[in-house]
C-alpha cells in the first residue's frame, strides 16, 4: 500500500503542476482589465473560427480621442470606457462570436453568423453611448473596420484582418462614429 501512495504522489503533483500550468496560460490569454480575450488568445480563436465558418465577418475597432479621456478625466476614467467597450463589444457578438482586447484602445471581433448579429451600425450606436464614470458621462466614439471572410481571395485571418484594418482608417478618415468595409 505505502509503494501505490509513494508511486501516486509525484505523478499527483504532475498532475496539479500541469493544471496550475493550464491555468496560468488561460489567464495569459485574458486582459486583466477587460476579460476580453488578449491579442494571442485571440488569434488562436480566431483561426479556427474562420476555418471553420465561411460566412465568418472580422471586426476592428479603434476608440477615438482615447487620449483625450485619460488626459482630461484620467486613467480610472479611461478604464471606464475600455471596460464598458469591451461589455458592449462582447453584448454585441452575442453567443455568434468572440471578442478580444488587442492592446490599448483596439478592439477585435470574430462574428461567425453575421446573419444572428446586429449589423455595424448598431455597434456603432453601441459604441457611441456616453461612459458613466464619477458622477458625469464620457463622450464615446469609435472607428470601426469590417471584412468578410467571403470577400477574400484567401480567407486567412492575417489578411481578413489587414482588410478590416484599411476599413478601419478609412473610418477614421471620414471622421468621428464612423464603419467601413
Amino acid at each position: 500500500m505505502e509503494t501505490v501512495i509513494a508511486a501516486a504522489l509525484p505523478a499527483l503533483g504532475w498532475a496539479l503542476h500541469g493544471s496550475l500550468l493550464l491555468r496560468r496560460l488561460a489567464t495569459a490569454r485574458r486582459d486583466p482589465l477587460t476579460g476580453l480575450h488578449t491579442r494571442a488568445g485571440f488569434i488562436t480563436r480566431a483561426e479556427h473560427l474562420l476555418a471553420r465558418n465561411p460566412a465568418a465577418l472580422v471586426v476592428l475597432i479603434d476608440l477615438d480621442d482615447f487620449k483625450a479621456i485619460n488626459d482630461t478625466h484620467g486613467h480610472a476614467a479611461g478604464d471606464a470606457v475600455l471596460t464598458a467597450t469591451a461589455r458592449r463589444l462582447r453584448d454585441w457578438c452575442g453567443s455568434h462570436g468572440i471578442a478580444a482586447r488587442l492592446g490599448g484602445d483596439e478592439f477585435a471581433a470574430i462574428v461567425t453568423d453575421p446573419a444572428r448579429t446586429p449589423g455595424a451600425a448598431s455597434l456603432i450606436g453601441l459604441l457611441a453611448r456616453p461612459v458613466a464614470h464619477a458622477g458625469t458621462f464620457l463622450p464615446v466614439s469609435a472607428s470601426v473596420g469590417f471584412c468578410h471572410r467571403t470577400d477574400l481571395p484567401v480567407p486567412a485571418l492575417t489578411d481578413a484582418l489587414s482588410a478590416a484594418d484599411a476599413g478601419m482608417y478609412a473610418a477614421k478618415g471620414h471622421g468621428r462614429r464612423n464603419v467601413h468595409n
